[in-house]
């Protein structure tokens, strides 16, 4: 597989480039999230690096801290890898350093870093192919004003985040890793990465275009839902999503319509105690907001077209990945 986590920035002035992590630790409940941002501002300032790390404790407010700002200089030594015989959960050589700014690492099988009273050091081995949730050609050709993939939809971490007094030791947690790239956030959106269990997975990005004239559009949701192995819908997730719709609201959200021959109900909930504000920068220098939780819940439905009892129903209590976000 083509290495999916390397940087994709050359040097455009006006470029957001993503990588974020989350997982969902199944001895305790708690979901982790890891956010690490190249920048390229529009007006040809120096290009930076950022981001921030949220830990979400079952019982406990979120522990949320930052890192950076630093220059942009990744390097390419070893930064440790993933276990002996195993392979990273991203398709990357284990030592390429895909990410860098002060002590926090981004690799092909390790994340590891440290923000404010917040460290952590994990590895992270899956399989599977990567989910395109926006046409495979976006995410090649770079024709839309961003687009999101996921090289590692199932992957398992190991390792230790520590936070204020606490650590969380982490054997196998379920999670995913993430990429996005283009000019900058959506005017408005909607994420949610959901472990259906067996190697089943749901994501789904819902989101308005910050382009004149596409502003005024509703929401325009890409989903794939991976299920046995299969991915749905089957053609190109943007002429899919035309038959979707997509209402984003906090606490609650939905997204419904149809996906082939079958028709999809997603629901999500994001508890306001467990949900983390975040206010950053676009490379426009507008800003933008993202809610996000990782407790969240979803209930998903999948049922024929024609009519009939649902095939599958899922209930995530706590262990769904989403955020709702603004531009100003």
């Amino acid at each position: 597989m083509a290495d999916l986590m390397a940087s994709r920035w050359r040097g455009q002035r006006g470029r957001l480039e993503v990588w974020y992590t989350t997982l969902t630790d199944p001895a305790t409940g708690t979901g982790v999230w890891l956010h690490h941002e190249l920048v390229a501002p529009s007006d040809g300032a120096p290009v930076y690096a950022h981001g921030w790390v949220a830990v979400f404790p079952p019982t406990d407010p979120p522990h949320f801290a930052r890192f950076g700002p630093t220059g942009w200089a990744p390097s390419k030594a070893p930064a440790g890898g993933g276990p002996a015989g195993t392979a990273p959960a991203d398709g990357a050589a284990a030592g390429d350093v895909v990410f860098a700014s002060g002590p926090v690492e981004v690799s092909g099988g390790r994340l590891a870093g440290k923000a404010g009273d917040v460290s952590w050091d994990l590895s992270a081995v899956g399989d599977g192919p990567p989910l395109y949730t926006f046409p495979k050609w976006a995410w090649e050709r770079e024709l839309l004003p961003a687009a999101q993939i996921v090289p590692a939809p199932v992957a398992a971490f190991t390792g230790t985040v520590r936070y204020g007094d606490r650590e969380l030791a982490l054997t196998r947690a379920p999670g995913g890793t993430a990429r996005i790239f283009g000019h900058g956030n959506a005017q408005r959106w909607a994420w949610l990465h959901a472990d259906l269990g067996d190697g089943d997975v749901l994501e789904l990005v819902a989101a308005v275009s910050t382009r004149p004239g596409l502003r005024r559009l509703r929401p325009l949701p890409m989903v794939r839902l991976r299920l046995g192995g299969v991915d749905h819908p089957a053609g190109d997730p943007l002429l899919a999503s035309w038959r979707l719709r997509a209402d984003i609201a906090l606490p609650t959200w939905r997204v419904s319509g149809r996906v082939g021959d079958h028709l999809l109900d997603v629901t999500v909930t994001q508890p306001p105690e467990q949900t983390v504000t975040v206010p950053y920068r676009n490379p426009d220098g507008t800003g933008a907001v993202c809610r996000n939780s990782e407790r969240a819940s979803a209930d998903i439905t999948w049922r024929p077209r024609s009519g009939g009892a649902p095939e599958r129903r899922w209930r995530l209590d706590g262990t769904a990945h989403a955020e709702v976000g603004t531009r100003d």
